[in-house]
């Protein structure tokens, strides 16, 4: 996996998203400061910040769902998001809530159903195409989104805390097949998270927004795949939670 994430590192070496002077308020609090930020092609990188801090802002004004923002937001037209939580329609099957992201894109349904059942095929949930939303589990209604925003097939996917409501052991199936659909796929990802565990095992580089900016952006240089005994692992886990105002103290607390 080092000389696939080496060849990734190469190619990522032009910029999909420039952030120049981006601001954000909501009253008289100010969300986001003349924020700045680039994403290079291929790259993941991992937000953390306290709640509040303007992750999930940032997220939308780089999806272009947020029309109040001010500065410059440049970003790949072809980009998807996956949210918190599935956002599936309950009235539709798991295949039509994947292809209901293709109604504009102008191929007929049949087109449409089998890019719908590649998508739901890549994240493991090929036999799933009938399931209606109320009969799946947590981790597999997240699968879906993850498809229904796959099926697009993106330049840019954009992460807001998706594994947030889900168990330990589904997380961690969630962390592989998302390195996975990453290693394959080669397009930027920006995932916002609460886990600093989780930016350090995802990411190729973790930023910290706090008061507005970009407080610490540092390289996560571990090989893959990782795990939370590697060498180094606990010494960047301290350092991220010192910039999160958290000091560690017995066992792994994360920032609430």
């Amino acid at each position: 996996m080092s000389g696939q994430r080496e060849a990734q590192r190469g190619r990522a070496s032009s910029s999909v998203v420039t952030i120049r002077g981006l601001r954000r308020n909501f009253g008289s609090q100010q969300v986001l400061d003349d924020f700045e930020l680039d994403i290079a092609d291929g790259e993941f990188v991992a937000m953390l910040g306290r709640s509040g801090s303007g992750k999930s802002t940032l997220l939308r004004a780089i999806a272009g769902l947020d029309e109040h923002v001010s500065g410059s937001v440049i970003a790949p037209r072809s980009r998807a998001v996956v949210f918190q939580t599935p956002r599936l329609l309950p009235w539709r099957r798991a295949l039509a809530n994947v292809t209901f992201a293709l109604a504009d894109d102008g191929p007929d349904s049949l087109g449409r159903d089998a890019r719908g059942r590649a998508a739901l095929a890549e994240v493991g949930l090929a036999d799933k195409a009938r399931a209606w939303p109320l009969s799946l589990s947590g981790g597999e209604a997240q699968r879906v989104s993850l498809a229904r925003a796959l099926v697009r097939e993106p330049d840019l996917l954009l992460l807001d805390e998706p594994f947030g409501a889900l168990d330990a052991l589904t997380r961690l199936k969630m962390y592989r097949l998302l390195h996975d659909l990453w290693s394959r796929r080669h397009m930027a990802v920006l995932h916002v998270t609460h886990d600093v565990d989780e930016a350090i095992l995802l990411a190729d580089r973790v930023v910290v927004l706090s008061g507005g900016r970009v407080s610490l952006d540092r390289p996560v240089t571990l090989p893959f795949p990782r795990s939370r005994g590697d060498d180094g692992f606990d010494d960047l886990r301290r350092t991220l939670l010192a910039e999160l105002g958290v000091r560690e103290e017995v066992g792994h607390d994360q920032p609430s």
